[in-house]
């Protein structure tokens, strides 16, 4: 079959399609024909061995499929690796059927971003009907389902990113107000945006300076979920006498945790399927491309080029 391999760390001309053997199902797996596969921003980290867990060449990069089975079930599922692929194996018990209103896209997008989403707003936040979300990077693919899911939630929504047209693109979806990340005093920049009171929340990927100045942005019984760190660059750490000074919680999340609870993210894909049916829920399709431009792919989401959901066709 025709698959995406790593055989050494790099930049996007590490990525190569080569033909490669069949993978085999074991006890409890199935093998899917792979409609899309996702791209995720976690790949770059892991071609350039910079991911949080080891990494072991050759590799077939790849962690979110949807496709159909030999008796014509639809799913989608997260594995460990091998999506970049024509075909892949997946765990029975953690791969979700796919209802037809919902495009391979969607499908796709609802597993990593979504999931994590989800995660973070539902259950490492707790975040409550009232309060005030930021929302770091909120034209990427979690931070535009974050933005949705917590206006569903009730709460008022302060969204950032880094050019004009994405901050434009977070109000589209519902955000009450949004913020240049890159603002001298970003602490004050969002409690401006809410109203110059701080915050409650802030969901964060970005790392460096904006995980920094977003701490101290936080009201009392404030919570951070720290989620990533895609700007290369490690926060200050905070002296926990900082936080009980404010009765603060910075908290970490990883979805890979999240998949011991595969009950749990099975209930959060349906509830999120029926949303997107409802019309209450947009994915937005970040580019629907085939496997052969990976390396293009890859090049345009490290130099965040992108908006929403990428995907590569693998039949194409």
């Amino acid at each position: 079959m025709r698959a995406v391999q790593i055989t050494e760390f790099g930049g996007p001309e590490v990525v190569a399609v080569r033909e490669v053997p069949e993978p085999r199902p074991g006890a409890g797996q199935v093998l899917i024909d792979v409609a899309r596969c996702g791209v995720n921003f976690a790949d770059a980290l892991l071609r350039e061995n910079r991911y949080i867990a080891a990494v072991t060449l050759p590799l077939i990069p790849g962690i979110e499929v949807v496709g159909r089975t030999a008796d014509g079930r639809r799913l989608a599922a997260m594995i460990s690796d091998g999506g970049y692929a024509e075909k892949a194996v997946v765990a029975e018990d953690s791969a979700f059927p796919v209802p037809d209103g919902v495009d391979d896209v969607t499908a796709i997008a609802l597993l990593v971003q979504g999931l994590t989403a989800w995660w973070l707003i539902n259950r490492t936040a707790r975040v409550q009907p009232g309060e005030s979300v930021v929302v770091h990077a909120a034209a990427g693919g979690v931070g535009s389902l974050a933005v949705q899911l917590a206006k569903l939630r009730g709460a008022r929504v302060i969204a950032t990113a880094g050019t004009p047209d994405k901050r434009e693109f977070a109000l589209s979806l519902g955000a009450d107000a949004a913020v240049d990340p890159a603002a001298d005093d970003l602490t004050g920049a969002l409690r401006a945006a809410n109203h110059g009171d701080p915050v409650d929340v802030v969901l964060e990927m970005t790392g460096g300076r904006v995980t920094d100045q977003s701490v101290a942005a936080l009201a009392p019984f404030g919570r951070l979920a720290y989620y990533g760190m895609a700007g290369g660059v490690e926060p200050t750490p905070v002296p926990p006498r900082d936080l009980q000074r404010r009765s603060a919680t910075v908290s970490g999340f990883w979805l890979m945790n999240a998949l011991a609870h595969p009950e749990v993210l099975g209930k959060a894909y349906v509830e999120m399927s029926g949303q997107v049916a409802a019309g209450e829920l947009r994915v937005v399709h970040g580019g629907d491309h085939p496997m052969s431009e990976v390396r293009r792919v890859h090049a345009d989401l490290r130099g965040r080029r992108t908006v929403g959901k990428l995907v590569l066709d693998p039949t194409r």
